[in-house]
């Protein structure tokens, strides 16, 4: 399978504003001053040689959609943020309007920041488009044709001219999407979320975000060790640090990355990628938590070591 990230945000998109942007060129250029940087060439390779992620690049501000390619011909996206207009004009550059196209959408839950993209989903308005819509939530077609309505929006439900299907789901109970089985889990979140595990050939990725995990409570902690257990990849809501996942922000419904880190060793997973990332936090922010993130996976590891990545708009991960 292979997984693109088109939103990383967590409760809101956070979009780099040209202050940030001004900051970076500026950086740039002091440390690259005497580099003799008179080619594009040379000033990539600085770019790629010299300076970190943070200060070359951007983790992105949609907010979440991943998808996951199952090999198929029918699409596969987590949850329905900002992210996923981006994923729409992809996947129409790719195909053109005429090509009708099947999208599947696993929703983890209906707050906001997870389906705000839908109404600027530009396939649900083209004939011949099928869209199903997959939850364990039971308030998921409440929640859309809600949203594109008056007055949250100026385009009505009833204008999308796609096939658009509500596909129920039962905790616990495999069904074949897209080509791969995906189980769905209760997780710990306002309003309810669900976490997704989707295998396919061998191969196994899992979509946990919006979720509160307390290691002391142990009948949680086992129910998602079960999900994550011998995971390829877990995509996972590290949006807090751990103190204020236990101080400040406790009971908000999110997890933090050395939570991550912990549950991912217990159930044996091969790849964390740290997913939801906190709108407050700049891009310098959500680098220097990658770092401890890696520096708490190598001082605690006890067997194979867990690979660990930071989502970030654009990412792409192999499994």
């Amino acid at each position: 399978m292979k997984v693109t990230f088109w939103g990383t945000r967590g409760s809101l998109p956070a979009p780099l504003s040209g202050r940030r942007v001004r900051e970076k060129i500026v950086n740039a250029l002091v440390k690259g001053a005497d580099k003799g940087l008179d080619s594009i060439e040379k000033a990539s390779r600085f770019c790629d040689e010299a300076l970190s992620f943070a200060e070359s690049s951007t983790f992105g501000g949609n907010s979440s959609c991943v998808q996951i390619d199952t090999g198929g011909a029918e699409y596969l996206l987590c949850d329905l943020g900002s992210g996923v207009r981006e994923f729409s004009l992809a996947a129409l550059a790719k195909h053109g309007p005429a090509q009708p196209q099947v999208y599947n959408i696993l929703l983890s839950h209906v707050h906001w920041d997870h389906i705000m993209g839908f109404p600027f989903f530009v396939p649900a308005f083209i004939p011949g488009n099928r869209i199903r819509m997959h939850s364990c939530h039971p308030m998921v077609e409440r929640a859309i044709r809600g949203q594109n309505s008056a007055p949250c929006f100026p385009v009505e439900y009833s204008y999308l001219a796609a096939s658009i299907e509500f596909v129920h789901m039962e905790p616990g109970v495999a069904y074949e999407i897209a080509g791969a089985m995906v189980t769905g889990t209760a997780q710990v979140h306002g309003n309810d979320s669900y976490g997704y595990r989707i295998e396919k050939d061998g191969k196994t990725v899992v979509y946990s975000t919006d979720s509160e995990h307390k290691l002391e409570n142990l009948d949680d902690t086992k129910k998602v060790v079960g999900l994550f257990r011998d995971a390829d990849l877990v995509i996972f809501d590290a949006m807090y640090s751990l103190a204020e996942a236990s101080s400040v922000k406790e009971d908000w419904g999110h997890s933090s990355n050395i939570t991550g880190v912990e549950l991912s060793q217990m159930a044996g997973v091969k790849h964390l990628c740290l997913f939801h990332h906190e709108p407050i936090h700049d891009d310098a922010k959500i680098e220097s938590i990658y770092q401890e993130t890696l520096r708490f996976e190598e001082i605690t590891r006890t067997g194979e070591q867990l690979t660990v990545s930071s989502a970030y708009d654009g990412l792409v991960i192999e499994v």
